[in-house]
């Protein structure tokens, strides 16, 4: 189905194989993604994970061979496939990490934004390019983008469907680097296999207090906090944190 899925030393890289479509993915590979992120976030063996694209580019958005749909139960359906896709990737507990490089555009440049973070090569290229299809963004862009750059650029970025290159995307805070002393996907695994070390339970609690962050009131945060803390204090993870440190060496964390 044009997506590849490969597991190493406790971290799972996600790729958009079809590369002769610039990755561009179609009805199957939505749910294919879907499926794979559901997979991997009920896998224990499994601490993060890579998103990221074949052939030199990231994802040229949705398949434009098969938009155009004059019946309204078919595009319900394609909507239904596209928010279980971008709902498997956010809902995924584990750090979720997007390797771009060449073109990020369109719903393939959503794909990007649901990840925790992204790692962008010197030639990477983003852009919000439904306006010149006669489309309004897609697949919660408008709402990660106005999470992370402010109402006001995110309407710029939309509604102008201009170029963003790599440096600019980094200013924007956009990604988290650009890479350039090494190959993209490298860089992103290093950064994956690093969060792979964490506390797996601690880690999944933290991304829920993130997205809880800017939709609640700090007291409503506060009430969420304060009911995760102390369950976490009852790990496993957290008593071999406390060990680790006292005995000054790298914690071993189980998930428990």
């Amino acid at each position: 189905m044009s997506v590849t899925l490969d597991r190493r030393d406790g971290i799972a890289v996600v790729t958009l194989d079809r590369p002769d479509r610039r990755n561009a993915f179609t009805m199957a590979m939505r749910g294919r993604i879907a499926d794979i992120f559901t997979e991997l976030a009920d896998d224990d063996t499994v601490r993060a994970i890579v998103l990221t694209g074949a052939g030199g580019h990231f994802c040229a958005g949705s398949d434009t061979g098969e938009m155009g749909h004059s019946d309204t139960a078919a595009f319900l359906h394609r909507m239904r496939l596209l928010h279980r896709m971008i709902r498997a990737i956010t809902a995924c507990p584990k750090p979720v990490i997007a390797a771009v490089a060449g073109n990020c555009v369109g719903a393939g440049w959503s794909l990007a934004l649901a990840c925790d973070m992204a790692v962008a090569a010197p030639d990477a290229r983003f852009c919000q390019i439904f306006g010149r299809i006669g489309y309004a963004p897609d697949a919660g862009a408008i709402w990660h983008l106005t999470r992370l750059v402010g109402p006001m650029r995110a309407k710029e970025i939309v509604y102008s469907t201009r170029m963003i290159d790599a440096a600019e995307a980094l200013t924007l805070g956009l990604v988290l680097d650009v890479v350039v002393d090494q190959p993209v996907l490298d860089r992103a695994v290093a950064l994956a296999m690093d969060m792979a070390q964490g506390a797996p339970l601690a880690q999944a609690m933290a991304k829920q207090l993130f997205d809880a962050a800017s939709t609640q009131s700090l007291d409503q945060f506060l009430a969420q906090e304060f009911s995760v803390q102390p369950m976490l204090a009852t790990t496993a993870d957290h008593r071999e944190g406390i060990d680790a440190a006292q005995d000054k060496r790298p914690p071993r964390f189980t998930g428990r």
